[in-house]
This record gives C-alpha cells, sequence and structure tokens, in this order.
C-alpha cells in the first residue's frame, strides 16, 4: 500500500471480473462512482499517470523508471505482474471519466513470477511465510487530489473484497506511507503511539531494512493518524513493526497487515454482504 497523500493497505491467479461497480450517491452533489479493473495496458497507463500525478507532481517523490518509459508515467519493475483497480467518475452524460482513483494488487503466484513482494525490498517478511499462499500484497494506492472525500476510497475498498471472497484469499498487507516533510518527526510519533495501541503479535512481526532513526527524532509528540491509515486500524489492521525510511518518496513506511477474520462485523456487512 502506498497510500499518501488522500484525505490522508500490492491471490491465487483468478480471472478478475471487470463488472462496474458504483458507489450509491448519498446526495445530488456526490459524485457515481465506476470501478473496474484493468483490462489493457491503455488502462493501466492512465493509473500510472495519475501515479506520477500524485507521487512526482504533488510529493516531490524521485521515481526509479525502467529505461525507456514514456514520460509522465510511475512504472517499476511489479507493475506488469500485478492486477490494477481503477475508479472512475461518471459524468453527467452517464460517460466514464478519467482515472481518479487506484490501486494494484499482486496475488501469491504473480508474486512468485515477480521474484517476491514490493514489501520485501523494504522490510523483512520472513516471518509472513506461513501466509504467503493466501495473501496478497496492496500497492500504489493514491487518490487524485480533487477527489478526497472518501467517496473513492470507498468504492476500492469494496472491490478488494469481493476480489479477496471470489478468490478465496484471507490476508491483506503493505506499506502505509506518511510524509516526511517535517524530518520524520510526525511519522517517529505515529509509530510511537501506535505500537503501544495496534502492534501485531510477535510471530507476525517484520523488520526495516532501513529503519526510521526514530531515537534521533522528535517521538513524543501527540498526533492523529492520517486518514486512510485510521481507516485500516478501524477495519482491524495491525502494524507489523517499526516504520523503514524510504529516501527517494522522502516517507516513513509502516508495514501494515489486515486479515478478514479481523475485520469487525459491521465492516464485514458493509463490504461482503
Amino acid at each position: 500500500m502506498r497510500d499518501i497523500p488522500m484525505p490522508t493497505l500490492p491471490f491465487s491467479d483468478a480471472s478478475v471480473g471487470n463488472a462496474p461497480r458504483r458507489t450509491p450517491a448519498a446526495n445530488h452533489a456526490a459524485p457515481r462512482l465506476h470501478v473496474s479493473w484493468a483490462r489493457d495496458e491503455a488502462e493501466v497507463r492512465e493509473a500510472q499517470r495519475l501515479r506520477y500525478k500524485v507521487f512526482a507532481e504533488e510529493m516531490g517523490a524521485r521515481l526509479s523508471l525502467p529505461n525507456g518509459s514514456p514520460k509522465g508515467l510511475d512504472i517499476d519493475a511489479f507493475d506488469a505482474f500485478c492486477e490494477h483497480l481503477l475508479v472512475r467518475e461518471i459524468k453527467h452524460d452517464g460517460s466514464q471519466g478519467k482515472v481518479i482513483g487506484t490501486y494494484r494488487v499482486l496475488t501469491p503466484a504473480a508474486a512468485k513470477r515477480a521474484g517476491g513482494l514490493y514489501s520485501a525490498t523494504e522490510f523483512d517478511l520472513t516471518r509472513l511465510r506461513s501466509l504467503r499462499e493466501r495473501m496478497v500484497e496492496l500497492g500504489r494506492s493514491c487518490i487524485h487530489p480533487e477527489h478526497r472525500s472518501g467517496g473513492a476510497i470507498m468504492a476500492l475498498w469494496g472491490a478488494l473484497a469481493e476480489f479477496m471472497l471470489r478468490n478465496e484469499l484471507d490476508t491483506m498487507i503493505g506499506c502505509a506511507s506518511v510524509s516526511m516533510r517535517d524530518g520524520g518527526h510526525f511519522a517517529a510519533s505515529l509509530w510511537k503511539q501506535l505500537e503501544k495501541t495496534h502492534l501485531a503479535s510477535i510471530e507476525w512481526q517484520v523488520r526495516p531494512r532501513l529503519p526510521l532513526p526514530v531515537d534521533d527524532l522528535r517521538h513524543d509528540m501527540a498526533v492523529e493518524a492520517p486518514p486512510l491509515i485510521k481507516g485500516y486500524l478501524r477495519c482491524g489492521a495491525r502494524i507489523l513493526g517499526a516504520p523503514a525510511w524510504d529516501p527517494d518518496f522522502n516517507t516513513a513506511d509502516l508495514p501494515m497487515m489486515m486479515r478478514i477474520q479481523d475485520l469487525p462485523a459491521r465492516y464485514r456487512r458493509h463490504f461482503m454482504e
């Protein structure tokens, strides 16, 4: 899950359904949304264009792109192995607009073909080995800055829940990113706070390969988790250990895991019934 910024978590291989999913409008001002899985390279490019806008232009990330990559796209070596989930706004005339939100999903079989998980480049995931056959990795999630009121992320989560059920998968992991524009003090304080309340049991804990230097930063600030992380925690997610430092994105990345069995009843009814 690389999830900043938002009103602000990379399954057996199975065919991915492309049937539209729309979120009901709470009022006349709420946009209608269409969620689908990318069916071809052109649709994947739309997701990569949005990612570039958010990560490179808005956040100032230094992207390491494969040689020959088209300009204005965020592309990495894992994209070719992932399923890409897209959300679009439906225009007044009923036609589909541009992609305003995205997640990418790396299934267990695809992870084997890719040679591993993106998260493994930041963390030692040895303790999660027993979960691999039914565990997906979520990543590169982002929402267009004009559509961060919450509807888009809820639509994406609904489609992810359907995908998990359809493919008999039960665990999602990813990296939840926190900006380090303040030098990392907010991220260090957030980790120290969540360590007390939402840390996973020792059997699932992972270690960062490049740890955030928490002891060198302020970590006693009273902080509130960004909305997306707060949403994950409400759904039963756990923090898997101390954050990694990603200098290219200038973020502290918290390893997170969400299991279907830990989903509170009210969210299970909302997303899965």
